[in-house]
């Protein structure tokens, strides 16, 4: 096992984003379902700032990454963190990587005094729902997550009462 470290994302590294992204889909079984592109991650992440991402590294390597944004909780009344994506290359998996760039996120959450940290997960993924029960992590059972597509935005957008 090598030097492990954790950097902030810049715009050069775009094209390494996409090509985890696309690795994840493929782990994930949802390749298809990729409909982006690096010149649109590039304006959404380091444009408009919409996101941001952090590059785990082992010996400057580039083996992981993390991609979050913050949401709010009216309940709480303040911001939490909201973990959007994170994967480890598989030939890099089992080396305590993930959990490094995850405590990385706890510490980003708590200088920012969010409340909260969430994410979801694939119901099939065993290995990543045993990783997060093994830090704390609670299931949040009780929730169901829906979803509108865009088309189905657009749908919705056009309806009138």
């Amino acid at each position: 096992m090598g030097i492990f470290t954790i950097r902030n994302a810049t715009p050069q590294d775009t094209g390494l984003i996409y090509g985890f992204i696309l690795k994840m889909a493929r782990y994930e079984k949802l390749e298809s379902e990729v409909d982006t592109s690096e010149e649109a991650l590039r304006r959404a992440l380091f444009d408009e700032r919409q996101a941001e991402v952090v590059i785990g590294e082992e010996n400057g390597i580039p083996v992981g990454f993390a991609l979050f944004f913050h949401n709010f909780s009216t309940f709480r009344g303040q911001r939490g963190l909201y973990l959007e994506d994170l994967f480890v290359d598989r030939e890099h998996q089992g080396k305590g990587y993930g959990k490094a760039l995850l405590l990385h996120l706890t510490r980003i959450a708590v200088q920012r005094q969010c409340r909260r940290m969430e994410w979801a997960v694939l119901d099939w993924n065993a290995p990543s729902i045993a990783f997060y029960k093994s830090l704390g992590a609670v299931p949040m059972d009780e929730w169901t997550v829906f979803r509108l597509t865009e088309e189905q935005l657009h749908q919705l957008a056009q309806q009138t009462l």
